[in-house]
């Protein structure tokens, strides 16, 4: 099953030299990752060449700079898996692995890191406003303004891409979710948790859609990010890293989703919807009240 974007690389490029914990820290200090901001991340481990360390360097360059005072935030997604034929058929988050790289697969698993309840998208968390992010991801709209992400947002964080391009940026899921896009379900689909406590209960999570977007899962906004100078990029061996503003990201996508984009239509005359699969289900969300209408959440 698939179900939102996976980690598209950039193609690797030939680079001699190792790349250390504290290249990647003057790197990204000099890109503008700084101490105390929130920090959305995704990664390609493959995209540096030889890393002294390997995940763990990259996690704790970002814990160095960021320090407890900022919030980082790694996507540890596994689309699905469990839940496919062979699967454990259950989203444990104490041990379920996310298919979105070596470093979140690393980073979820450290002390103190905090993970979310979304059984097919889950969210690891560390710092400040780790807890406040993942708390309640189950018992909101998977990638909508209360989700871990959408928070972020209203924080005034930033998604740094390592060796990976727009096609990996889950933000523009939240746009989409934030401005009412027919084409995803809201909470539309069920599947098994297992929590802490041994029970093991049916977790809501969003309906992917039937096809893909032609706005932003082909990323046709990723120019404009580039043309009005609203990301920055550096090297890091050979790994090309970009930063930008959630808040500049949002403004760009919301513009092309209302107005269409490169000769394909608005969100409003796209006739895309929702799947239906076998763990389809009646939406239980409110959207007067912005809140799930059932009470069964854990």
């Amino acid at each position: 099953m698939y179900s939102g974007a996976m980690e598209k690389e950039l193609p690797a490029q030939p680079h001699a030299d190792i790349v250390t914990q504290s290249s990647i820290t003057s790197s990204l200090r000099s890109l503008g990752v700084h101490s105390g901001m929130g920090l959305m991340v995704h990664s390609s481990l493959h995209s540096f060449g030889s890393v002294k360390g390997g995940a763990a360097t990259v996690v704790a360059a970002l814990m160095d700079i960021l320090t407890p005072a900022g919030t980082l935030l790694m996507p540890t997604f596994n689309h699905g898996e469990p839940f496919e034929p062979g699967g454990a058929g259950v989203f444990d988050p104490r041990i379920t692995r996310t298919r979105n790289g070596a470093i979140p697969d690393y980073f979820w698993r450290l002390p103190g890191v905090v993970r979310s309840l979304d059984p097919t998208h889950a969210f690891a968390a560390w710092g400040a406003h780790a807890e406040r992010y993942v708390a309640n991801h189950h018992r909101t709209l998977t990638m909508g303004p209360h989700s871990p992400l959408g928070l972020l947002l209203a924080d005034g964080g930033s998604t740094l891409l390592l060796g990976v391009t727009y096609g990996s940026n889950t933000f523009h899921h939240v746009v989409e979710m934030s401005t009412g896009a027919p084409c995803l379900g809201r909470r539309t689909e069920a599947y098994p948790v297992q929590l802490s406590d041994g029970r093991r209960v049916m977790g809501f999570t969003w309906g992917w859609r039937e096809r893909a977007c032609p706005i932003t899962d082909h990323t046709r906004y990723a120019a404009r990010m580039r043309e009005r100078g609203l990301d920055r990029t550096t090297i890091i061996g050979s790994c090309e890293a970009t930063l930008f503003l959630l808040r500049d990201c949002y403004d760009v996508i919301a513009e092309a989703l209302r107005e269409g984009i490169d000769g394909h239509p608005p969100c409003r005359l796209c006739p895309i919807r929702p799947r239906v699969v076998a763990a389809t289900v009646a939406s239980d969300w409110d959207d007067r009240l912005y809140c799930p209408l059932t009470s069964g959440n854990p």
